[in-house]
């Protein structure tokens, strides 16, 4: 009987996935390092009965790093980060996730990836097909060897559909992330070190060793002190505002709005209070009607799913993207993860 190993982005993500493609019908056991676990069943896969293995990774399996040498601050120049070799280290040594994969993969026919679908998912792919290219029993780099799952949200109807529709990884959107990493890399190495030797011993009152830079916390540092700016310059005033009601002939309460909102003198506010004061009857002047519709909530992408998290339920980001993952995992939301705030096609809005 053939063997297909199937992989995804976590443990618990694997649990669940194995859960719903047997019914819960798996046996299950701890994987060689301790942190994985591997779920087995029989089922049909392409026309025959194969033997199914579901494990994970945990994240990356790999991380991109400078050779031993050019880690030594004071004998490397940190304009040579940008031309020296790199190399690819395991992204948790203690995990021994490579020699894992390798492991579980030894004699499989097939790979089947169930990686998150964005391109960090996409080139974790080709890191595990890396992994356990010496063990299968033919390379994953062949069409009839590899495929991919592409899936939005843990629901049964997601997951088997994807499981019916499996394509292929994407190399070019894993490459990208290759450059993304590289450039990352290179570039907050080597401004963290230039800046980090260049302001020691000019600023007596500097309490930080290392002033690290990076392609994305130097804007975001940007707008927290824009914000905090802001905060600071702020000089509240008072003002005054006039609340009132009437009753109708009818006995209706209605409320009337101030045609100037709000005012900055106490005196003047008090003036147009007492002229109220002294009025027993109300004429209306003028009556408009206006439909209102409430629409239809829109999509999170991740960035406004941060937003009203703080604002709406007090969560910090980082708090707030570990709730949805364990959402997302249970089959409550769709992958957080996202740019985009439409609801795709298979979504069960129900």
């Amino acid at each position: 009987m053939k063997t297909a190993l199937m992989v995804a982005e976590k443990p618990s993500l694997a649990g669940s996935l194995a859960n719903i493609l047997n019914l819960g019908r798996n046996s299950s056991r701890k994987g060689s390092n301790g942190a994985c676990s591997v779920h087995e069943w029989i089922g049909q896969f392409r026309g025959e009965q194969v033997n199914f293995k579901m494990t994970s990774v945990c994240g990356h399996v790999m991380s991109l790093d400078f050779i031993g040498k050019y880690n030594n601050w004071d004998r490397v120049d940190p304009v040579e980060l940008f031309s020296c070799p790199t190399e690819k280290k395991e992204a948790a040594a203690k995990l021994k996730m490579p020699h894992f994969l390798s492991q579980e993969a030894r004699g499989c026919d097939y790979l089947i990836l169930w990686l998150d679908c964005d391109k960090e998912g996409e080139n974790i792919c080709f890191e595990v097909m890396n992994a356990v290219e010496g063990t299968m029993r033919r390379s994953p780099y062949n069409d009839d060897v590899v495929y991919r799952a592409h899936f939005s949200a843990i629901t049964e109807k997601d997951i088997k559909a994807a499981m019916q529709n499996l394509g292929k990884p994407n190399e070019n959107e894993s490459r990208s992330v290759d450059a993304r990493q590289e450039l990352d890399l290179r570039i907050g190495c080597a401004f963290t070190r230039f800046q980090t030797k260049f302001f020691q011993g000019k600023y007596g009152d500097l309490d930080a060793s290392l002033i690290s830079y990076g392609p994305c916390q130097t804007p975001t540092l940007g707008f927290c002190v824009q914000r905090h700016d802001e905060i600071q310059t702020f000089k509240p005033e008072p003002f005054w505002v006039i609340q009132m009601s009437v009753n109708t002939v009818d006995g209706k309460e209605v409320t009337l709005d101030w045609a100037r909102v709000r005012c900055f003198e106490k005196e003047v506010t008090t003036m147009f209070l007492q002229k109220i004061r002294e009025q027993t009857t109300a004429m209306v002047t003028n009556v408009s009607v206006k439909e209102k519709s409430k629409s239809r909530p829109q999509a999170l992408n991740t960035v406004e799913l941060m937003r009203v998290a703080s604002s709406g339920l007090g969560l910090g980001p980082h708090h707030a993207m570990q709730v949805a993952e364990k959402l997302y995992t249970q089959g409550y939301i769709s992958y957080p993860r996202t740019e985009t705030t439409h609801y795709p096609d298979n979504f069960d809005l129900v």
